[in-house]
């Protein structure tokens, strides 16, 4: 759903940001939409279709797409003609979240995403009241029971979720790349190994060959060599004059 973070972009001026979010404003101009679609730490935002779209998890899927349509006419690239390129990136962010949420599979693991914030939310509220009443605090309250700060809590949760999904993901791929290349080099080791081998097998077969033919030369030649001094060393007699 996005690209590697840069240094700017790091999970900690990501969650940094997230943790003093306190209230968003849902009608925003078409540059503040681009510069909010643009911001720092935005590859991580972003990986959130929810809040790309600025639309409640539980909203309906025609609520979703009407919210789709405003936003993609506010930061379309012709809307913006100062600023058609960033226009341009921002138009794609939101194009992409509105896919994710238009499709059900991927629509309901946003969901289930959503489902787990607000139940790790529960359980930490619920940790929080145990501690005020070990402390004889119970009186005071928390934070979360305001329902406002209650579901900023669950928003920042939510990011938080993403995040951490995207972050596994992250490293799995780069744990899979780095088995693939170690398979690969090893398959290129056995690759040149066979065929050194080959070509030792076949120099070898060569070299015998040549040791053979070699060998057949030197018999055949010390043969012809043998017969010939034999024929040398024979000397027939000399014919003797005949006496009268």
């Amino acid at each position: 759903m996005s690209s590697t973070p840069s240094g700017k972009e790091s999970f900690e001026d990501f969650y940094s940001e997230v943790k003093e979010i306190e209230k968003r404003d849902s009608v925003l101009t078409p540059k503040q939409q681009i510069e909010r679609l643009l911001r720092p730490g935005s590859t991580y935002f972003n990986l959130n279709p929810f809040e790309v779209l600025q639309v409640d998890p539980e909203a309906s899927l025609d609520e979703i797409k009407r919210k789709y349509r405003r936003l993609s006419i506010l930061v379309h690239p012709d809307k913006n003609i100062d600023d058609s390129e960033r226009a341009q990136q921002a138009f794609e962010i939101i194009n992409r979240a509105w896919k994710t949420l238009e499709c059900e599979d991927t629509r309901k693991k946003c969901l289930d995403i959503y489902q787990e914030a607000k139940e790790r939310t529960e359980h930490m509220i619920e940790q929080k009241r145990k501690k005020q009443k070990k402390e004889n605090r119970t009186a005071e309250g928390i934070p979360e029971d305001d329902p406002d700060k209650y579901k900023h809590a669950v928003y920042v949760m939510t990011m938080k979720l993403f995040a951490d999904m995207e972050r596994k993901r992250q490293h799995l791929e780069t744990r899979d790349m780095e088995e693939r290349k170690r398979k690969r080099e090893a398959e290129i080791e056995q690759e040149e190994q066979v065929s050194l081998e080959k070509e030792w097998a076949k120099n070898f077969e060569e070299s015998r060959q040549n040791r053979v033919d070699s060998w057949k030369t030197f018999q055949s030649g010390g043969s012809k060599e043998k017969k010939k001094k034999k024929i040398q060393g024979f000397k027939p007699p000399k014919p003797k004059p005949e006496s009268r």
